[in-house]
Formats: structure tokens, sequence, C-alpha cells
């Protein structure tokens, strides 16, 4: 057995020994590209004639979602608007939500950013709310910022103590993660790793919610 095979049991302790790392900066980059290396495979289902996804279809918000949780409240933890007012989940409620954990240290989430924006902005003035919630510390909080600001119409939200992925239940699973309530305030799906949220099959997921009342 080699050293890598030897690690597997031991998989769910290094994921939360490097998650309390990036908590504070450290291997955070390091977890990110593991992640993104191994989770597309993982995760993109074969079609029956065995042919193998394309790029897009790996990305497919409908394909890569995950009901690991659904029927379930979201956690009442609050984190902050962009003037510094205590938000939680449940203040969303009546509204379809996808409730995104990002950080600017984490490149697949700045690659999916640009798709959640259009996902906003197809929605407007619909009961949808594209909730884009930086986990990053207060030294990135500026940049993170910024970047968001690049993101129209997405407005900006940040947990200061990248304390909400592990008050998921389940914790999330790496960065980053998307989860998705539905207009009752309940949990309908989630999402670990990145997605293209500007193609059909997210807008399949929405307006399935939507419909449902």
């Amino acid at each position: 057995m080699n050293d890598q095979s030897a690690a597997r049991p031991r998989g769910g302790v290094l994921r939360w020994a490097l998650w309390g790392a990036a908590a504070i900066g450290v291997a955070a980059v390091v977890y990110i590209i593991a992640q993104s290396a191994t989770k597309p495979a993982q995760q993109a289902p074969v079609a029956a004639s065995g042919a193998v996804p394309t790029a897009s279809e790996t990305h497919d918000v409908a394909r890569k979602l995950e009901h690991v949780a659904d029927g379930t409240s979201p956690p009442a933890y609050a984190f902050v608007d962009g003037a510094g007012k205590n938000v939680t989940p449940a203040d969303f409620k009546g509204k379809v939500v996808v409730m995104n954990l990002w950080a600017t240290w984490c490149a697949p989430c700045k690659i999916e950013m640009p798709t959640l924006a259009k996902l906003a902005k197809a929605y407007e003035g619909k009961p949808v709310a594209v909730v884009a919630v930086s986990i990053d510390n207060a030294e990135a909080l500026e940049q993170a910022k910024a970047f968001l600001a690049q993101q129209t119409p997405l407005t900006f939200y940040n947990d200061p103590q990248a304390k909400l992925p592990w008050a998921l239940k389940p914790a999330a699973n790496g960065m980053p993660t998307t989860v998705i309530l539905g207009k009752d305030g309940l949990e309908r799906g989630r999402i670990s790793g990145e997605a293209d949220w500007s193609g059909a099959g997210a807008r399949s997921v929405i307006d399935k919610l939507l419909a449902a009342g």
C-alpha cells in the first residue's frame, strides 16, 4: 500500500484539519486545488453509452445537485451584509435562495461567480435571492468587496468568523459550497465545488422550486 492509499481512511480527519487551517489563511489554496482536482471526476455522471461528460456537463447544476439535507432548516447562524447588519438564512424565507459560500483564496469560487451573477440577473424581479457569502477574514475584506462589486447585481455578504461552512449540517465539504433553499426556507439541494449557474440546468432547478409554491 502506498502512502496515498494509506491516507484515505483518514480523509475525514485530514479534511477537518485543512479546513481549520483555511479559516486562518494557511493551506487553503492547497486544499482547494486538491478538491477541484478530484471532485469533477467523482461526481460527474457517466452516460449510459459510456461517453465522458463534456466540461459544460461536468459543471451542470442539475447533474451536480446533491440532496444530503433536503427538508432541513438552514443554520440560525448570522453573517453580515455590506453595511455590517446581521443576516441569517431565515431572513430570505419566501424566496428561492441560492446561498454560495466563497473566498478570494478559492480559485473555483472566483471562476463560478460570474455565472451566479448571470443567474441573479436572469431572475431580477422574481422571488429569487442569490446570496454570495464571503468567508474572507478582515485582511482580505476589501479585496473580497472589490471582486464582488464587479459581479452585478450581486451584493456583498461576509462571514468574518468563517463558521458558516461548519454550521451547515452536514458541514460543507470544501469550497465553494452552494446551498439551495426553497421558498419555505428549507434546504432543497446543495452543490460542492464549481458549477455553471448560468446554464439551463440551474434554471430548471430554480424554476421547479418557484413552481412548488
